[in-house]
């Protein structure tokens, strides 16, 4: 009898874009609603034929990445090359360019399976091997992006909650939602296109360049997301959603190139009506938008009526 293969999850980075920037603080969560699985093409599966060839071609370009960059030290290039020549690819279910994760979730597979020697993905991981872990990851994943921090595989690969104190801090943390009200939830808000994140954070380091901005950032900015970030964890229900509003409220007038114009509207309506507060779900410009609400009943009945799409994350019934 053969074994399911090990199922990546999407990652939700509810806290840190763009404070991690400025090596400040981050909150990374799995997402279960969106994941993936490496498959072969060949086996007897109802699937998109033409999503899965291309898969394979992206993971043809991806193990030539690895063998240019040398880092078959890391993975088992043979091994891979192989199972590709057979029809390897990843079934996902995870948005592309949404800021979920996807090639993070792709990562994580490829590791587990073909890594030389993988770092075990267990609650007893030690501070250093989680270090390890991303700095491994980083390399794998520049094979997509050009760079990348490693946050977004290794949230995938571990499955767990992530706080990352800074660039060199991270550890592995619960949250304790039933704190924070009977109709409580975070969301995610569809906005219907896709975002890309190079042009906007090339963008937003060029504006910190100018100084009464970037002391925004750093005055501003930065502490209402690490008070977010500790509330959250602390489960302090009344000063978190005062700080998400806040939060909310900063984004929507020093990051308003970032959020699609169709949705400006509904993220002031939030605010005014204190129904729910939105806030950037990554680096913005489409994907999706997430909210905070302790009345999600509402929420998705006034968003749903004005057309939006809403995904759930997490809620307490």
């Amino acid at each position: 009898m053969n074994r399911r293969p090990e199922q990546y999850y999407a990652k939700i980075l509810l806290f840190g874009e763009y404070a991690v920037l400025f090596n400040s603080m981050g909150l990374s969560i799995p997402y279960t609603h969106f994941k993936g699985e490496l498959s072969f093409i060949d086996e007897n599966k109802y699937t998109d034929r033409q999503f899965a060839r291309r898969s394979n071609e992206e993971l043809s370009k991806f193990s030539f990445f690895l063998k240019e960059n040398k880092l078959d030290d890391v993975i088992k290039l043979e091994a891979l090359n192989r199972d590709i020549a057979k029809g390897l690819y990843f079934e996902s279910s995870i948005p592309e360019s949404y800021g979920l994760g996807s090639s993070g979730a792709l990562c994580a597979a490829i590791y587990k399976k073909y890594a030389r020697k993988a770092i075990p993905n267990n609650r007893i991981i030690k501070t250093e091997q989680i270090t390890e872990l991303k700095a491994q990851f980083s390399q794998l994943e520049s094979g997509f992006h050009g760079q990348s921090s490693g946050l977004d595989p290794l949230n995938s690969y571990l499955k767990l909650p992530l706080l990352i104190h800074n660039s060199q801090k991270i550890e592995l943390v619960t949250l304790p939602g039933r704190k924070f009200g009977q109709d409580s939830a975070i969301f995610l808000v569809d906005t219907d296109k896709q975002g890309n994140t190079a042009p906007l954070v090339k963008a937003f380091l060029k504006k910190c360049e100018e100084e009464e901005y970037s002391e925004q950032i750093k005055q501003e900015f930065i502490p209402l997301n690490n008070n977010c970030i500790q509330e959250l964890i602390k489960g302090e229900s009344t000063p978190f959603f005062n700080n998400v509003a806040k939060l909310s409220s900063f984004q929507l007038e020093h990051f308003r190139s970032m959020i699609p114009d169709e949705f400006l509207a509904i993220w002031e309506l939030g605010l005014e009506n204190k129904m729910f507060s939105l806030k950037l779900c990554g680096s913005g410009g489409g994907g999706f938008l997430l909210g905070f609400t302790q009345n999600y009943s509402q929420t998705q009945e006034l968003l749903k009526d004005k057309g939006h799409k809403i995904v759930t994350v997490y809620q307490n019934n």
